[in-house]
C-alpha cells in the first residue's frame, strides 16, 4: 500500500529535505496547511506515520501529540533539536513511539521509519489469534486494546506490542535486551530509557484492571507478564 507520511516541521528547509529524500523511498509526504488547526490535514489525511518537531508556531509539538493520541493510535516519531532527557520522557509518555534529535543522519531516521512500520502494519497480519486472554482480560489483536469487564483501555503501538511479547511468552522473563530487538530491530538506533518509559506507561495503563503488578521486572533479568 501507498504509505503517507505526515510531516508537522515548520522548518522550510528541513521539512524539503525530508521530503524529497523519503520520496525517493516512494512515500507520499504531506506537510500541514495550517499551524493552528494541524488535526484539520490529520484527519483529512489519515497518514500511516507521523513525524513531529516540538517547537512549533502557535502550539507546540507535545499538544499535537497529545489531539493525535486522542484520536488515533497511528505510530508518532519525535524529530527535535531539544535533547534533553525530560522531552524525550514528556514526548513517549504523550504516547510517541520514538524520539530522534537533530542534527540527526538520515540513515538513521529511515531505518527508524522502516521499523516502526514493519511492526506496526505486519505485526498483526503475523498473529495466530485475534485474541488473547490474560488474567481475566482479552487482548484485542486487530484493535490493539486490552479489555475486561466490559471496559476497553487502548495501547499505544509499543505498549501493545510489549504486552502481546510478555503476554505470549506465558511467565517466562523476556530480556530488555530482547524486547529492545524485537521492537526496534537495531539497539544501535535506541535509547535504553524508552523501554522503560513504555513499560512504566503500560503499567499506569494496566492499573485501570488491577494488573499492573501483573508486569513483574526481575531485576537483572528483564520483564516477566505473571499469571495471577
Amino acid at each position: 500500500m501507498d504509505l503517507n507520511i505526515y510531516i508537522i516541521e515548520d522548518d522550510a528547509a528541513i521539512f524539503r529535505s525530508l521530503k524529497e529524500r523519503l520520496e525517493q523511498w516512494s512515500f507520499q509526504v504531506t506537510g500541514p496547511e495550517r499551524y493552528d488547526d494541524v488535526m484539520h490535514t490529520f484527519i483529512r489525511l489519515q497518514p500511516q506515520l507521523v513525524i513531529i518537531d516540538i517547537q512549533l508556531p502557535m502550539y507546540d509539538g507535545f499538544h499535537w501529540c497529545r489531539e493525535i493520541r486522542a484520536v488515533s493510535k497511528v505510530p508518532v516519531l519525535f524529530l527535535s533539536s531539544r535533547d534533553h532527557p525530560l522531552d524525550m520522557v514528556m514526548a513517549m509518555n504523550l504516547g510517541a513511539d520514538d524520539y530522534i534529535s537533530k542534527p540527526f543522519h538520515m540513515d538513521v531516521l529511515l531505518a527508524k521509519i522502516q521499523a516502526i512500520l514493519r511492526r506496526t502494519y505486519a505485526y498483526t497480519e503475523e498473529s495466530a489469534a485475534d485474541l488473547i486472554e490474560w488474567n481475566g482480560a482479552i487482548i484485542d489483536m486487530k484493535r490493539g486494546l486490552i479489555r475486561k469487564a466490559g471496559q476497553d483501555v487502548l495501547l499505544t503501538k509499543n505498549e501493545f506490542f510489549i504486552l502481546v511479547v510478555l503476554v505470549q511468552a506465558k511467565d517466562q522473563i523476556i530480556s530488555r535486551h530482547e524486547l529492545i530487538r524485537k521492537l526496534w530491530d537495531d539497539e544501535h538506533f535506541v535509547n535504553d530509557n524508552t523501554l522503560t518509559a513504555n513499560i512504566a506507561r503500560l503499567r499506569q495503563k494496566l492499573a485501570v484492571f488491577e494488573l499492573d503488578e501483573a508486569i513483574v521486572t526481575k531485576k537483572g533479568l528483564g520483564y516477566m507478564a505473571a499469571t495471577l
